[in-house]
């Protein structure tokens, strides 16, 4: 098979550096000399050691002024500005003279680079009253339920009164989250004129973007193709960008699809960033239906997309052909172009490979531009070893990007996920360049945006409640939870600093339920000038009671940064932001050792720093980390979608999905990191704590949500009621709760701009999911405590979908999450039927409570229609299997309940046996 290009691995690291696009001097320092996030250069103190350096603000801000008076362009007549306060080193020093012109450019670039925008008080206000006032009526709802038991069916009446205190427990910890919601605005002409003007250098901050795979089958070449190539032609400085793209199946195929790919990019980048098209993913920028003929676009143009339309053909029957050739395995394996094997042929125990595509001085395209940094990178695979999945890969691409390139900022992308708006790069930047808030953002979230689904979203994929209220939500409290992709990170958040905030007294509680990590350096109690903090209790218990001198201590420091972050003394010299310098081979060199199986061993990396290992859904873990340090997150929704990515759009994908995420929940709720127990020494807000909380217990909600679900039936076929005969007050209870619930409900999708159709798309499927995946996570999760066995994860399947074709919506697969849900559906309408069967018989003054009996069964019923939907196909037919286990559940759930009859009446006395007919 052609590879395209040679990989670096263990055994032939020297014969692919000539092809690396490497600088040939990458920056090194030594240990003597850390700067810390905030831009503060940190020296070990002279005197005393105690985990950190000291600061030495003052001097540096006398370098930054005399660099600036160096600078200062003297002007005969203008204006003086009144000096800015909290201003840091690179920000334009206002006490200075200068020209009016620039005077007038000087005043836009140092206002805002972005703002909140909160939501309007003739909208926001109703909505917080009508949750007071719902959370009243809630209340006296639940004290007439306790207060007022139904004798002959009291079994039922405490099932259904548990089941309620639960659901307003749940609700209150979803709701109160969203009590302050707020939109933002960017001004990316600030940004360009602070940082990116014409004629000048760039000064934006680099960004190293992360695109992670494993499986070519599930995970087609073609889709993770065109998100490199988005990425490669985003609108953003080419010397500022690197993607590298983790291959965590180490497979032959990918490879050499990232080498056509690279090859193809020579091609696409100058054509989307001539004419500035969007999206810049050619397989969505040319699905579009868009007559250009009629739009009078130029004929220049007409024929370069005609001619670039006819490369990407090409291009994708090279990509195809790969895939085809890749279905069936030689028997020795594949083997390189240079005749030798490929290293991968065993996924499971194989070298860590990395090979460097295109660079920053030597990749150029067609017309002789340089072209972004482009590495494939697979990590070190051995058996024995944990590997932790794609947190693992995801540390993995921390590493080697801190020694190819230290970005200080990092962009992780799932494989499907395409830069839909090529200016998302600089709306992150607005946020995390900021020099008021950047400070202490650890990471700015984009919300997931999807092709290739229905008009009607028939499952919900869209998933528009959560990213467009929830994530809103707390934005306005202390930001978004991370939500595993379309991210830009801090690199020293995830490397486990603290913000520059003020350190504040603890609080009784806060003493009482944790401690609180201790400061690297006490004696700073400014927020400007504080240095980063590490969990590094381990380190001050090494140096405590020792006695050293100061050419000790900078081995001291590095040994205990080495318990921290691993043995490689390049890559904790780029943790601390030090220029380093190095030759290519030492730096591939020490990249390949960064990613070997047992580098993390006795480390902190998965527990303190990086993505956090223990749960599949590692990104709720990674973030709360972070948010419980002090650090908050910024939610970005632009205009046009920043990111786009493919969704299972058939109903057992969507469900297997959906377990994958709730089993990652119960993961984290049965740990240490459990936010019901964790971080109260941290600086974690109290509604942003409700919101982890209910992140994580929600997929127990299945339980009572299923007892719910059954007990519709159940009152229908044993005439009992969970309701006891009410009065004209509790009627009127009764009616306001369901009346302020729809009103919450319409007042939530008036602020938020959400659809009803969405809205009640949403309420159907939290039904649906809670009956099938939820319910199976929680099963799987105590499995995996009792037994300390490890989930399986599966991959979800990314493919293209057309807008106009939908096979695979109607596509059915068996599993076994569809039973609970089919069960409940066949047992509620068989009662529904049996139900008014026997009563149409009776006098019409039974109908009353026939008709509260049947409203409850038909809010099951209709929750669940969608589900119906999706089990009767195009065909209109349920799948065999599914209606024989339905068929079979039910006819065992009825026996068992005619066999029990616990509501029957019996009579207790003497036996007619003893006694006679006089007893």
């Amino acid at each position: 098979m052609n590879t395209g290009g040679r990989y670096v691995g263990r055994g032939s690291m020297t014969s692919s550096l000539t092809h690396s696009q490497i600088s040939e001097e990458i920056p090194r320092a030594s240990l003597d000399h850390m700067i810390s996030p905030a831009g503060n250069i940190a020296r070990p103190s002279s005197g005393e050691f105690s985990g950190s350096l000291r600061n030495v603000a003052w001097e540096e801000r006398l370098d930054a002024w005399k660099m600036k008076d160096k600078r200062a362009v003297p002007m005969t007549r203008g204006t003086r500005f009144a000096p800015s306060e909290g201003r840091r080193v690179g920000d334009i020093d206002t006490s200075k003279y200068y020209n009016m012109e620039d005077a007038l450019l000087n005043d836009e670039s140092r206002q805002p680079l972005s703002r909140k925008v909160p939501i309007p008080s003739s909208r926001i206000n109703p909505y917080r009253m009508v949750i007071v006032l719902r959370l009243i009526v809630l209340c006296i709802f639940l004290h007439y339920r306790i207060r007022n038991p139904v004798r002959n069916a009291y079994p039922l009446w405490l099932l259904s009164v548990i089941c309620e205190i639960w659901f307003a427990l749940s609700w209150i910890l979803d709701q109160f989250p969203k009590w302050s919601p707020i939109n933002r605005e960017t001004y990316l002409d600030r940004l360009a004129l602070r940082h990116d003007r014409d004629g000048e250098p760039s000064q934006l901050a680099p960004v190293d973007i992360f695109v992670t795979t494993v499986d070519p089958i599930k995970e087609p070449p073609l889709v993770t193709a065109n998100t490199v190539l988005s990425i490669l032609a985003v609108d953003y400085p080419v010397d500022k960008v690197s993607c590298y793209v983790s291959d965590d199946g180490a497979t032959m195929l990918t490879f050499d699809a990232l080498a056509e790919t690279t090859d193809f990019a020579r091609k696409w980048v100058p054509f989307s960033k001539k004419y500035s098209i969007e999206p810049r993913a050619p397989e969505w920028y040319f699905s579009q239906k868009i007559d250009y003929l009629k739009d009078k676009a130029s004929r220049s143009f007409i024929r370069d997309r005609r001619d670039m339309k006819r490369e990407y053909e090409e291009f994708k029957v090279r990509i195809n052909g790969l895939v085809a050739k890749a279905q069936k395995v030689p028997e020795g394996g594949w083997i390189m172009q240079d005749g030798t094997p490929w290293p991968g042929n065993n996924t499971r125990d194989h070298p860590g490979m990395i090979q460097v595509f295109l660079g920053h001085s030597g990749g150029l395209d067609t017309e002789g531009n340089e072209l972004p940094c482009l590495v494939y990178v697979s990590r070190e695979k051995r058996p024995g070893f944990q590997h932790h999945k794609k947190a693992g890969a995801m540390n993995a691409l921390v590493r080697v990007s801190a020694i190819l390139g230290n970005g200080q900022y990092l962009l992780n992308l799932d494989c499907d996920h395409y830069i839909n708006n090529s200016k998302a790069l600089r709306e992150a930047m607005c946020f995390l360049m900021d020099p008021n808030l950047g400070r202490n953002v650890c990471y700015v979230q984009f919300p997931q945006r999807f092709d290739g689904i229905d008009s009607n979203d028939r499952y919900a994929n869209r998933n528009t409640v959560f990213y467009d209220i929830n994530l809103r939500g707390l934005d306005g409290i202390q930001g978004p939870v991370y939500v595993g992709t379309g991210c830009v990170f801090n690199r020293m958040a995830l490397y486990g600093y603290e913000p520059p905030i003020k350190k504040t007294k603890p609080g009784f509680f806060s003493s009482l339920c944790g401690k609180r990590y201790k400061a690297a350096n006490s004696t700073n109690k400014s927020s400007e000038n504080s240095v980063p903090v590490f969990k590094l209790e381990d380190i001050e218990e090494v140096v405590e009671g020792s006695a050293f001198n100061d050419e000790e201590s900078p081995i001291i420091s590095e040994m205990c940064l080495e318990k921290i972050f691993g043995r490689s003394s390049v890559f904790i010299e780029s943790t601390l932001m030090v220029p380093q310098f190095a030759t290519p081979v030492s730096a591939l060199k020490e990249a390949i050792h960064v990613i070997s199986c047992g580098y993390e061993d006795k480390t902190d990396w998965g527990t303190e720093i990086g993505w956090i290992y223990g749960s599949v859904t590692e990104d709720i873990l990674t973030g709360f980390k972070m948010h419980a340090r002090g650090w908050r997150s910024i939610y970005c929704m632009p205009q046009r979608p920043a990111f786009k990515g493919s969704a299972p759009i058939n109903l057992p994908d969507r469900l297997n999905q959906v377990l994958r995420w709730a089993l990652g929940s119960v993961e984290i709720l049965f740990s240490r990191h459990c936010p019901i127990w964790y971080g109260y020494g941290g600086h974690l807000k109290v509604l942003q704590r409700f919101a982890y909380v209910n992140a994580t217990i929600y997929p127990l909600t299945s339980l009572p949500l299923l007892l719910y679900c059954i007990l519709p039936a159940i009152c229908l076929l044993t005439g009992k009621f969970i309701i006891p005969e009410i009065s004209n007050l509790a009627s009127i209870c009764f009616i306001f709760t369901f009346i302020l619930t729809f009103a919450s409900g319409i007042l939530e999708m008036r602020w938020s701009g959400v659809g009803i159709d969405e809205w009640w798309r949403n309420q159907q499927f939290w039904v649906i999911h809670g009956i099938s995946a939820h319910l199976f996570a929680v099963f799987q999760g105590l499995l995996k405590v009792l037994t300390n066995t490890e989930t399986s994860f599966t991959v979800t399947s990314k493919a293209f979908h057309d807008e106009g074709d939908f096979a695979e919506l109607y596509m059915f697969k068996w599993t076994t999450l569809l039973i609970p849900p089919t069960t409940i559906l066949i047992i509620n309408l068989v009662a529904v039927v049996a139900d008014i069967s026997y009563e149409v018989n009776k006098s019409y003054r039974s109908w009353g409570k026939l008709f509260g009996k049947l409203l409850f069964a038909f809010w099951v019923i209709v929750h669940l229609y969608p589900f119906l939907k999706g089990l009767m196909r195009q065909q209109n037919r349920t799948p065999t299997i599914v209606i024989v286990w339905a068929i079979l559940l039910a006819s065992i759930f009825s026996l068992l309940w005619i066999r029990l009859d616990p509501f029957s009446i019996r009579i207790t006395g003497p036996s007619t046996q003893k006694c006679g007919i006089n007893c």
